[in-house]
């Protein structure tokens, strides 16, 4: 959503004093200095309520805020302590207000991945029975930016519920998987969502506004095009790891699945590694001005380092038809074939044989000296035993990831290949036995 938004304006007033908000959210880039807006309320740029996740910028470190902003006076109602700032995991976000509650800790009540949050960095509980900026006939509900066309939200949100006139806890929302113990959405919560309550499930790409509440409260897109994702709180797949040190990553985009690269030595693991396993992804090359590695790379890799995390990865480099091997001085060897750009190149990395395998538009690239095209028969297990797919580079140069959400950037894959277990999408057939990073599929290999 990072420069588009759904829009409603209100038509009839309802509970000002008595509403609950629940929402999934899985963040892109938490090192914005403005907020990532969730839901904002505005008559104008004087009376507002906010609900919002903070950047990076000074003293507001990627905590939750709820905020009013009555005749121009803005008003921090709560702020957290803990920084929510993990790009590889959605949170599940409740917020119950109620402000007849005699006691003011009641009036509002935080619940992030099924727990309620009580110790905050500030909470400035609105009076007794205060009304809200929100839920007036005269008031613009916006989702994923504030009203003054800032704040865009950057990242995923699913199933976001607004209940007018009932205050909820997260267990009316969500419960814990019996078997993984993981915090899970209810898909069809028992709810009464009231005059201007909604439930947006984002499920239908063509009309991503729609409401599911049954009350046809329906939301406009505004400012752009929303991508939808089969990333969801119930299987999360891997992108490019935005917690990687500034100054060795590149400019982060569509959901952390497209890099865009100006200087030397910056590069991105995934966000999810794997020590057993079989695992595909591909990489879509936009731009292939300068060199750039696609491969494998260690957990032991350091972050803070040289190209590849000084030493501890292999992969092919487009630009120069070069197989890099970084355990050893960073050794060579050529590979047959010409990449161009806009071509496709997939990575299967088997950790059960600890090797890493490289596909050219579908086909096994070849080379005569290596039996199989194991990338100089690279053995993952003399570095590390948790490996993942990712990405390092020279200057001017941009990839697109796909990791098995079926995109390139915003451009859906043409011919829909699925892995062997069904899960994900991608635009060349998957390698038997291999399977999307996401995970769905790496639990399968723990509870099945």
């Amino acid at each position: 959503m990072a420069s588009t938004s759904l829009t409603k304006t209100g038509s009839t007033g309802d509970s000002r004093r008595i509403f609950t908000h629940s929402v999934w959210v899985k963040r892109s880039n938490v090192s914005k200095t403005d907020a990532d807006m969730i839901l904002n309320s505005a008559i104008d740029e004087s009376n507002q309520y906010y609900f919002e996740l903070e950047g990076n910028s000074v003293g507001d470190d990627n905590d939750i805020r709820i905020r009013q902003l009555s005749s121009g006076s803005v008003n921090t109602l709560i702020k957290t302590s803990a920084s929510f700032r993990d790009v590889s995991a959605w949170y599940h976000i409740v917020v119950a207000v109620d402000t007849t509650q005699a006691t003011a800790s009641d009036r509002i009540k935080l619940y992030v991945n099924g727990s309620q949050i009580t110790s905050f960095d500030s909470s400035t509980y609105p009076s007794q029975n205060t009304d809200m900026e929100i839920n007036t006939t005269s008031y613009t509900t916006h989702i994923g930016k504030r009203n003054n066309n800032s704040n865009y939200y950057d990242g995923s949100m699913a199933h976001l519920h607004f209940i007018d006139g009932t205050a909820y806890d997260a267990d009316t929302f969500g419960e814990t998987d019996a078997t993984t113990g993981i915090w899970k959405p209810k898909t069809a919560p028992s709810v009464t969502y009231g005059t201007n309550g909604f439930f947006l499930k984002f499920e239908n790409s063509g009309a991503f506004g729609t409401d599911s509440s049954g009350n046809a409260n329906n939301f406009t897109v505004a400012g752009g095009t929303m991508t939808q994702t089969i990333d969801t709180p119930s299987n999360v797949f891997a992108t490019l790891n935005a917690l990687v040190p500034a100054s060795r990553i590149g400019t982060l985009s569509n959901g952390n699945l497209k890099i865009v690269s100006s200087a030397d030595n910056f590069y991105s693991p995934s966000t999810l590694y794997v020590s057993k396993g079989k695992w595909y992804a591909e990489f879509k090359l936009t731009d292939t001005t300068r060199g750039g590695v696609i491969g494998a790379i260690s957990s032991n890799a350091n972050l803070n380092t040289s190209f590849w995390g000084g030493s501890y990865g292999t992969g092919i480099n487009a630009s120069n038809n070069l197989i890099y091997n970084y355990d050893n001085g960073g050794s060579t060897t050529s590979f047959t074939g010409t990449i161009s750009q806009n071509d496709i190149i997939g990575i299967a990395l088997d950790m059960d044989n600890k090797k890493i395998y490289a596909y050219h538009n579908g086909s096994l690239l070849t080379n005569g000296t290596i039996t199989g095209n194991a990338l100089n028969n690279y053995d993952l297990s003399t570095i590390d035993d948790y490996w993942t797919i990712g990405f390092g580079n020279d200057s001017n140069y941009t990839i697109e990831a796909n990791f098995g959400n079926g995109f390139f950037g915003t451009t859906a894959v043409s011919s829909a290949e699925n892995p062997d277990d069904g899960i994900g999408i991608f635009e060349y057939a998957v390698p038997t036995g291999y399977k999307a990073l996401c995970t769905k599929s790496i639990n399968a290999q723990e509870y099945d």
